[in-house]
């Protein structure tokens, strides 16, 4: 390959080729920033998308803004902080970095820099903001910064402000005072030497600047002490500077002194509890609540004050921090301005707290603000969302309480019109209806408005107006029809309120309602009525009255079946069976029947059936005789028949349990018997066809002591259900305590827990021996050891066989009918 020449090897572009091949790391780090760059570009475009879409999202403003920071767009972030101030508080590091990025950006900006100090330290209480703001006003302000009379005059009210807010700051209040002091100093060497008048009134004015300090409990009190011994030995006076005893010092500056290092002292242990680092914020919160607690008890208002607004910049979002604050100054402070300033920040910090913007609008009413404030107000308040509807309706409620108060009263500034109050609640109605639709809060609210235009407006017109479109959407409300006819009885009219009873007498109303309104109206006729009236409510009433009687009487037997037939399913079961196996059997055709009838003993009817009936009953004679005969024989025979599982349980010690949950297994009837003992088996209902739980269960236990302590927990909770539990008596057919034919789930103490179902060793097992019984489903009233009809024993090959042929179906049936 030819090698380049010294021109091409010059070149720009193989020069920048080289020395990205000799510094690969920085071409890498180049390529890297394009793509951070191309990122935070794509993560501001969500951001600001994220904000236009929804700018109630405070988390999303925050992160805008740190990305414009970033990117520096200056502009847009100006846009950014500007949209945010005005829905959510901006914190003060917030405030103190957009001032800094203005005054950076526009350091002839005086004006729109110190309105933005303005708007942060009013959000909030911060001493640094503070001391960035009284800097920046001494640096960049002319007036000041020549120590003019008016730039003097200026700083110092701003200086007494900052004291105001933040000079009882327990832990960093000094430093608003130490630049006070500092400022004051400065203007102390401005002034003339020849001058001594104006330089001892400027030497008393720091002095007592000192003096204010050093009757407030602050942290470092000793060191204030210390710097005021070393400036008054500047001014001529002779004090030990190194020590911190009160010598030299006068008597009365010495007292406050001593009371604010004790009232630091009792305050020590409660400011290290809210700024410890390794508490929660829960915890913290509670710190709080503890110091304010012990403030409020010691009695100095400005105190709690200062406590509170470092609690609420704490935890902004405390809904009951700014509630006990604004109830705090309505009833102690009670200062306007301040009042309406707090309230006006909390709506801004919390506004889905509905009472705080009820009493907003009372303080404004009782600051005798403007129509046109509390409107605004008020119009803010309904853009909020509130958790509850009830919330809105208190707004709408006292919104109009001031309207009216204002109306009614004399001598009032603005004169108002009653139009206001009718378009509240109109607004009220309107907004509310659907969601308190038949409630004793929407009666309340038209209540009260159809009171008012008769009472304060004077319209009866309207008055009914607004009741009767109330009926129109509640008309199912008893109170809604009683409130109408109240109105019309305080303002006299009795034919009209008879009316209104001859209209809604009839109705059917919630609870006792429709019997309420049927004994109210024969109350009316007694008292403001003729005989005539009264005898025509009593014929109008009583049928209506016997009707609704009639109602509950049957709504309580429905009730009473529906609960039986929880209780007790089995008698339900039995009955659908007969009536099925009845309505079957009646829809057939006679020669159907006929057939059915020989072929399943279940199914005969008329004579058949009482002949075998008269069959059932000799047989259970002679099964008694026998079983008194033959014990022994007996109980083979019935170990031997498919009954035995169920048979088996007879003589144990059983409980019947209902209502069980469907999805409780054998481990949850275990453990809710565990305290009792003595558990043996457990078989669980199930539904023949699905194979799901019926809610119906067997417990049995070792001994009747153990059964007797399982009963007694009847009606105890178990899953969430409230179980009936009963002593098991087979023998009780159809109460619900006996023996189901449905498939059961058994468990006894050796039983295999994995399954859940009955083994197969003890299933019940068809058998063709001579000591088969049927009983349960397999046949119709048929005793124990009772063959069927036409029935054959296979295994007895005898001379029955040759002699006793199966017989043919009229054969069979001649047998039945004969008598």
């Amino acid at each position: 390959m030819a090698e380049a020449s010294d021109s091409e090897m010059g070149s720009p572009e193989n020069e920048a080729l080289i020395s990205a091949a000799q510094n690969p790391s920085s071409s890498d780090s180049d390529s890297d920033s394009d793509v951070g760059e191309a990122e935070e570009l794509l993560r501001l475009q969500t951001l600001e998308s994220e904000v236009s879409s929804d700018p109630s999202k405070y988390d999303a403003h925050v992160e805008y803004i740190k990305c414009l920071r970033k990117l520096g767009e200056i502009e847009k972030l100006r846009e950014a902080r500007e949209a945010m101030s005005a829905l959510h508080p901006l914190t003060p590091l917030m405030w103190q970095e957009w001032a800094r990025d203005e005054l950076t950006a526009r350091p002839e900006a005086f004006l729109e820099i110190e309105k933005l100090y303005e708007k942060g330290v009013f959000d909030y209480l911060s001493v640094p903001l503070w001391c960035d703001y009284l800097n920046f006003v001494q640096e960049h302000d002319p007036a000041v910064r020549e120590c003019s009379s008016e730039g003097i005059l200026k700083a110092r009210n701003l200086f007494e402000r900052a004291l105001t807010a933040a000079g009882l700051h327990v832990a960093e209040g000094s430093k608003i005072w130490e630049v006070y002091r500092e400022f004051e100093q400065a203007i102390l060497l401005t002034i003339d030497e020849n001058d001594n008048e104006a330089k001892e009134k400027q030497v008393q004015r720091i002095r007592n600047i000192f003096h204010r300090q050093l009757s407030v409990p602050l942290a470092n009190m000793r060191s204030t002490l210390l710097a005021f011994k070393a400036w008054e030995v500047e001014q001529g006076n002779v004090l030990d500077v190194n020590s911190s005893s009160m010598d030299g010092i006068s008597s009365h500056v010495a007292s406050a002194y001593q009371k604010a290092m004790d009232m630091y002292d009792a305050r020590a242990h409660l400011e290290e509890q809210i700024v410890r680092q390794d508490i929660s914020d829960s915890e913290r919160h509670q710190q709080f609540l503890n110091y304010l607690n012990f403030e409020q008890s010691s009695g100095d208002p400005a105190r709690v004050q200062i406590l509170y607004e470092r609690a609420v910049t704490e935890f902004p979002v405390s809904r009951d921090l700014w509630l006990d604050y604004t109830h705090y100054l309505d009833k102690t402070l009670k200062v306007a301005n301040v009042v309406r300033d707090v309230y006006s920040r909390a709506v801004k910090n919390c506004p889905w707290v509905g009472e705080l913007w009820v009493q907003y609008l009372l303080s404004l009413e009782r600051a005798h603000a403007s129509e046109r404030d509390i409107s605004t107000v008020f119009d803010k308040s309904l853009q909020c969302t509130f958790s509850r509807f009830e919330e809105y309706l208190d707004l709408f409620l006292t919104r109009v309480d001031g309207l009216r108060r204002r109306i009614s009263l004399p001598g009032q500034e603005e004169v108002l019109d009653y139009a206001l109050i009718r378009d509240a609640f109109q607004y009220a109605s309107d907004y509310l209806s659907p969601h308190l639709k038949c409630t004793d809060d929407l009666v309340r609210l038209h209540a009260y408005w159809a009171r008012l235009e008769l009472n304060l407006n004077k319209d009866l017109v309207a008055a009914r107006g607004v009741w009767e479109s109330l009926l129109k959407n509640s008309g199912s409300m008893f109170g809604a029809w009683q409130g109408y006819i109240a109105m019309e009885l305080e303002a006299g009219h009795i034919n009209e309120a008879r009316s209104i009873y001859k209209r809604c007498y009839s109705k059917r109303f919630a609870g006792t309602g429709s019997e309420d309104i049927c004994h109210s109206w024969l109350r009316f006729e007694r008292e403001f009525g003729t005989l005539e009236d009264l005898e025509h409510a009593v014929r109008k009433v009583t049928p209506r009255l016997a009707e609704l009687q009639l109602f509950k009487l049957q709504e309580s037997k429905s009730t009473a079946a529906s609960t039986d037939q929880i209780e007790n399913p089995h008698k339900k079961n039995a009955r659908e069976k007969r009536k099925s196996s009845s309505s079957r059997t009646d829809e057939q055709p006679p020669a159907k029947r006929q057939k059915d009838t020989a072929q399943n003993p279940k199914k005969v009817d008329g004579k058949g059936r009482i002949e075998l009936e008269n069959i059932v009953a000799s047989n259970e004679e002679q099964e008694l005789k026998a079983k008194d005969d033959k014990p022994d024989d007996m109980n083979k025979r019935q170990m031997k028949g498919p009954s035995h599982e169920k048979n088996k349980y007879l003589d144990q010690c059983t409980a019947f349990i209902s209502n069980l949950d469907l999805e409780a297994n054998y481990e949850h009837v275990r453990d809710f018997f565990s305290d009792v003992g003595g558990v043996t088996a457990i078989r669980i209902l199930k539904d023949k066809f699905t194979g799901k739980s019926r809610g119906l269960a067997y417990v049995d236990f070792s001994d009747d002591a153990h059964l007797a302590a399982a009963v007694a927990k009847n009606k105890k909770m178990m899953r969430g259900k409230k179980l009936s539990i009963a002593r098991s008596d087979p023998k009780q057919k159809g109460k619900g305590a006996g023996h189901s034919n449905d498939q059961t789930g058994t468990v006894g103490e050796s039983d295999s827990k994995e399954s859940g179902q009955i083994s197969s060793s003890k299933a019940p097992q068809a058998r063709r021996d001579d000591n088969f019984q049927l009983k349960g489903r397999n046949t119709f009233a048929v005793p124990r050891n009772v063959r069927p009809l036409g029935w054959i024993d296979k295994k007895k090959k005898t001379e029955e066989e040759t002699d006793e042929m199966p017989k043919s179906n009229d054969e069979f049936r001649k047998m039945l009918l004969k008598s």
